[in-house]
């Protein structure tokens, strides 16, 4: 599959079919979304909002949440405020997310299951990581959107003229609902 990413990636350049997609750093909305990984996401979301190449930072991770006060997500989201001019957030859960309701102690019989060393996940989780708690998922989708918006605007490093929203996406249809 990589070997036709890049034969596709080469005459994508040879053709200069990037032309279109040009566009600076700087998020022309001051937007920045977060969201899920979700397939369905990838061309759904952009399109049922309105925004094209150039409109908005999207940053995605399984669930569309920040795992840690000062992990990736987080960071990404100072940056695009403190370096590229963002000036909202807004948090995208969708419907029928893989995440809800995953389950952490299963997600580590399968890392077993694909030869991960338990002395590795014994160290990591001596390390101070509760392991289940951080491949766990969450019970409700708006009950995800609703903790990740709270903990953003609550984040001791986040400037509070920064406005942050919680919406979920049918990710059938793209209709955004907003989460109070």
């Amino acid at each position: 599959m990589i070997d036709e990413i890049m034969e596709y990636n080469r005459l994508f350049v040879d053709n200069k079919d990037y032309e279109p997609y040009l566009t600076s750093k700087y998020p022309d909305k001051k937007l920045a979304i977060l969201t899920c990984m979700d397939t369905r996401l990838t061309e759904l979301l952009p399109a049922a909002l309105g925004i094209k190449n150039g409109d908005a930072k999207l940053i995605k991770n399984a669930g569309g949440v920040t795992t840690h006060p000062y992990g990736s997500v987080v960071r990404s989201l100072l940056v695009g405020i403190l370096e590229l001019g963002v000036e909202e957030v807004m948090v995208i859960g969708h419907t029928d997310c893989g995440v809800q309701g995953m389950d952490g102690n299963e997600m580590l019989e399968k890392l077993v299951e694909r030869g991960i060393d338990k002395q590795h996940i014994d160290i990591v989780r001596h390390s101070g990581i509760d392991l289940e708690k951080w491949l766990g998922g969450f019970d409700t989708v708006e009950n995800s959107v609703h903790e990740t918006v709270r903990a953003l605007k609550e984040h001791p490093l986040m400037p509070k003229d920064i406005r942050i929203n919680g919406f979920i996406m049918d990710s059938e249809t793209g209709l955004l609902s907003r989460v109070e």
